[in-house]
């Protein structure tokens, strides 16, 4: 009976050995494990922010996209608008020119009408000589052929200006100028030229008239603004 207590009292020692070394090991374990789930929530948590700041990006990445679609329209409008203000410059520019606000120069043609240097006996005087109808033909010749600007003897023609033949000597806008007429044309040369010279045309209408025509090409035709002119005269 002794030995069975002995055994008995060696397997329960044994037995709360176990119990004990199992219950320490345990307790050992529980800070790892609350160490393992609190870093398990920081990653859950970091995710989560990883995910609203991915969704904040998305967000504004398609704003970024709008404003840029509307970058896009006002730089197609303003190219538009400036394209737009070109054009106006450069028709007031013209308009200037045409009503001889501006100089302008350029590469011309020159047009020289006199009186015939023969006249035969009997015959009338005024058929040998240069009138306001030839110059006429010469001027409107040159602007239907595309000539941007016209002047007779250095006096440049506007779109009200006026001119009439009395005797011997022409009157332009009230500025009297004597033969020979001459008259300097701004424009393409390769145009202008042929347009007087075709055959039947302005070139063969005064020769038929008794009236000395030359034509020459000029590399640089200039002629100042009127206005300048008038205000310089007064």
């Amino acid at each position: 009976m002794n030995g069975k207590y002995a055994i008995l009292a060696f397997v329960f020692l044994v037995l709360g050995f176990l119990i004990s070394f199992s219950y320490q090991l345990t307790k050992e374990r529980k800070p790892n494990n609350t160490i393992a789930e609190e870093q398990w929530n920081k990653e859950y948590e970091t995710r989560n922010l990883l995910i609203k700041q991915e969704e904040s990006n998305a967000k504004l990445q398609k704003e970024l996209k709008q404003k840029q679609e509307k970058v896009r329209e006002f730089e197609k409008e303003l190219k538009n608008q400036k394209q737009v203000y070109f054009n106006l410059v450069e028709d007031v520019e013209k308009y200037r020119m045409f009503v001889g606000e501006v100089g302008v120069s350029g590469s011309g043609i020159e047009i020289t009408l006199e009186d015939s240097s023969y006249i035969p006996d009997g015959e009338n005087v005024n058929n040998y000589i240069v009138h306001e109808s030839h110059i006429s033909k010469v001027v409107n010749e040159l602007f239907i052929s595309g000539a941007n600007a016209v002047a007779i003897n250095g006096q440049r023609l506007l779109n009200d200006s006026y001119f009439y033949c009395n005797g011997p000597v022409i009157t332009i806008d009230g500025n009297q100028y004597p033969a020979p007429f001459v008259i300097t044309a701004i424009g393409d040369p390769t145009v202008l030229i042929p347009a007087l010279n075709i055959a039947g045309g302005v070139t063969d209408q005064l020769a038929f008239d008794n009236v000395v025509v030359t034509v020459e090409k000029k590399d640089e035709v200039k002629m100042e603004p009127v206005l300048q002119d008038k205000n310089a005269s007064s």
